[in-house]
């Protein structure tokens, strides 16, 4: 007698498919999300079954189910995006402007391109293609020793670049012997 109304049950169930995905359609406007909804509202029934009593409209009660299934979805939805908007505004407010970074990638780049050729070229294949010094001076056609004093001068008038940087910044009143000459430093190095 229990293994009948089991069968009579899941045959209802089954039965209900066409129209909970109907409304699912109806609710979502979209047949895969529709789909999702439908599995859904089946986990949360089984899982709920033990609070349905014996003499409840099985169709109302599914249809139910999957009603307040898409109104949790959607309040979780829109947590999120509120969620998602605090962290852009977050991000927003402790990322520093873009354009200051340009504008530093500019004094950088002008700074490099201000080194003698055989300087940025020592600087480049060492610092920025990450070659050992071996085979940079290879690429070069010079003795190892020859690209090391290369790069020493290179990274020495880098270093003076920022400094200069760094005092203009601490008084813009320099009259020093330094004053008009670019200045970088330099991070890293081999």
């Amino acid at each position: 007698m229990v293994l009948d109304r089991t069968r009579s049950k899941r045959s209802e169930i089954v039965d209900l498919l066409v129209p909970l995905r109907r409304y699912a359609r109806s609710l979502t406007r979209d047949s895969l999300k529709a789909d999702d909804l439908v599995h859904d509202t089946m986990v949360r029934a089984l899982e709920s079954r033990a609070n349905l009593r014996p003499d409840t409209n099985l169709r109302t009660w599914m249809m139910t189910v999957l009603h307040n299934v898409f109104i949790d979805e959607q309040r979780r939805k829109r947590v999120e995006a509120r969620h998602a908007d605090v962290l852009v505004q977050l991000s927003e407010e402790v990322a520093p402007p873009a354009q200051e970074g340009q504008v530093r990638l500019m004094q950088i780049r002008k700074a490099f391109e201000s080194l003698p050729e055989e300087q940025r070229a020592a600087l480049h294949l060492v610092t920025l293609e990450g070659m050992a010094y071996a085979d940079a001076a290879a690429v070069l056609g010079i003795p190892i020793g020859t690209l090391m004093s290369r790069l020493g001068r290179g990274r020495a008038a880098l270093r003076a670049f920022e400094e200069g940087n760094q005092k203009g910044k601490a008084s813009s009143s320099d009259d020093g012997p330094e004053r008009g000459r670019a200045h970088l430093r330099v991070v890293g190095g081999n």
